[in-house]
């Protein structure tokens, strides 16, 4: 908060952006730890779009929820962090957790991590990530109640 701050914010708006920085950190790190992970496997790349959801969505119903939900959840904090703590637009989030997306398939495939670099990842990392953007631009969250985490 400090940070921000120093910075000129006012204290409300530091807050929250502290607040959302601390929540993009803390949710994001445990997925890319996940998703840079090796495996013992070929890397592929999958450019069709829907190709790999249309796969997923025929396998098991309980593993396609979780390739669904999971790949939703990847960047929904970083679009909840931009919603809550910079009010952006949805666009402007979705763009970031799109570019964020390729980065990470770009890796998996450069660095020969025996994953799937796919088109259908980046799309479920955006749309998740911008159904958060929506969710915290909806979210009322009064100054007042975030005033309590400032030091008195």
């Amino acid at each position: 908060m400090a940070y921000w701050r120093q910075r000129g914010v006012s204290a409300g708006p530091a807050v929250r952006r502290a607040v959302a920085t601390t929540v993009m950190v803390v949710w994001t790190l445990p997925w890319l730890v996940l998703v840079l992970t090796p495996l013992d496997a070929p890397r592929k790349v999958r450019l069709v779009p829907l190709r790999d959801v249309v796969e997923i969505l025929a396998d098991r119903p309980l593993t396609a929820f979780f390739q669904i939900v999971g790949n939703l959840l990847v960047f929904a904090a970083v679009g909840f962090g931009l919603g809550m703590g910079w009010q952006v637009r949805f666009a402007y989030g979705v763009a970031a957790a799109m570019g964020m997306s390729i980065a990470v398939e770009t890796l998996q495939y450069v660095l020969a991590l025996g994953r799937v670099s796919s088109v259908d990842d980046v799309l479920l990392n955006a749309i998740g990530a911008g159904m958060a953007v929506l969710a915290a631009r909806r979210l009322p969250v009064p100054d007042r109640l975030l005033s309590l985490l400032l030091p008195h």
